[in-house]
């Protein structure tokens, strides 16, 4: 069976998938894997120009363990997962900075409530300080907020991809985890993300359009970076049931097609309390801490620091994005 048929059969577990939707799917992968090299690639692209690439733009030596938080589908809540993780992690005395990486249609700023003065484009072209941007918000994690519709940032000169790999790169000293909030989509720039994490993992949804979508990511993946760590958290099911009905979904047709069997972090059980908590712009495990939707989100905070730590032991595994600076990709 090809490709093609490894989608059909993911939508035939599901419920009635339209053939629009299916014909879109198979258009956007396409389009994805031909699309990989925009604003994000010029990490990699840099590191390609010299052997000495890591001395060349100052890039610490204690890097932060990089995260990140994609979907394929957007609408799966992936955003509010960002915001609401990384408070919990920061609960357990960890120092965590979002990244939001959605230049599109940033959105990290609104779930907490704030409206940040600058953001990474006022930094990247040389209008501000990497430090005078990064926002520290209630419950100690700390944001580097994007901003909408940033055309710029799609041709940035040389000198601004050194400025923009510089100043990230130093947050290591500051930083535990560094939570990366994509877009939602495969466009190169998402992609690229994903590449440059040590870590990536998938939200997803109980419906036929966001297993099947979360399957693209992880075979985009798969053809880049086949060891890739994929981990799926499954959001807003009615319980343990219905988020392992959707991860063996993914995980099945991911091992019969693509060899590649990915992980089931956790999931987030659909609670009131987390819509109630975006219409006040505040994250629902600091406004509701005792809900069904904070303690889910504490076991999947616990469990990811857990899996982290233990990672960190294994030869050859590396979790922050410092791997980016040490080899080459092709173009």
């Amino acid at each position: 069976m090809n490709s093609h048929d490894s989608l059909t059969l993911l939508r035939k577990r599901g419920s009635g998938q339209s053939k629009a939707v299916q014909s879109g799917s198979n258009l956007h992968c396409k389009r994805g894997e031909r699309r990989m090299l925009d604003q994000a690639s010029v990490l990699r692209e840099v590191a390609n120009h010299s052997s000495h690439a890591m001395n060349a733009i100052g890039v610490a030596d204690c890097q932060p363990v990089a995260i990140a938080i994609t979907s394929g589908k957007g609408g799966v809540g992936k955003s509010n997962v960002v915001a609401n993780l990384a408070i919990s992690l920061a609960g357990l005395g960890k120092s965590v900075m979002i990244l939001d990486a959605d230049f599109g249609l940033a959105n990290i700023d609104l779930l907490f409530g704030i409206a940040p003065r600058h953001n990474l484009r006022d930094f990247v072209f040389g209008r501000t300080s990497l430090e005078d941007i990064i926002v520290e918000v209630p419950g100690g994690v700390k944001i580097i907020p994007a901003s909408s519709g940033i055309e710029q940032m799609a041709a940035l000169t040389s000198e601004q991809q050194l400025r923009l790999i510089r100043g990230l790169s130093q947050l290591g000293t500051l930083t535990d985890y560094l939570l990366i909030d994509t877009a939602a989509g495969i466009s190169g720039n998402v992609v690229q993300f994903l590449l440059a994490a040590g870590i990536v993992i998938v939200v997803t949804a109980p419906e036929p359009t966001a297993i099947v979508d979360a399957y693209l990511v992880i075979k985009i993946l798969a053809h880049r970076e086949s060891q890739k760590r994929v981990s799926i958290l499954v959001n807003s099911v009615s319980g343990r049931d219905e988020a392992l009905s959707v991860f063996e979904q993914i995980n099945a047709v991911s091992r019969r097609f693509l060899s590649k069997p990915v992980e089931l972090l956790g999931f987030i059980e659909r609670d009131s309390h987390v819509t109630q908590a975006v219409r006040q712009q505040a994250p629902w495990v600091t406004m509701f801490p005792g809900s069904t939707a904070s303690r889910s989100v504490n076991r999947l905070a616990k469990r990811l620091h857990q899996q982290c730590e233990a990672m960190k032991h294994q030869k050859d595994m590396s979790l922050s994005w410092r791997a980016l600076f040490e080899q080459d990709i092709p173009s």
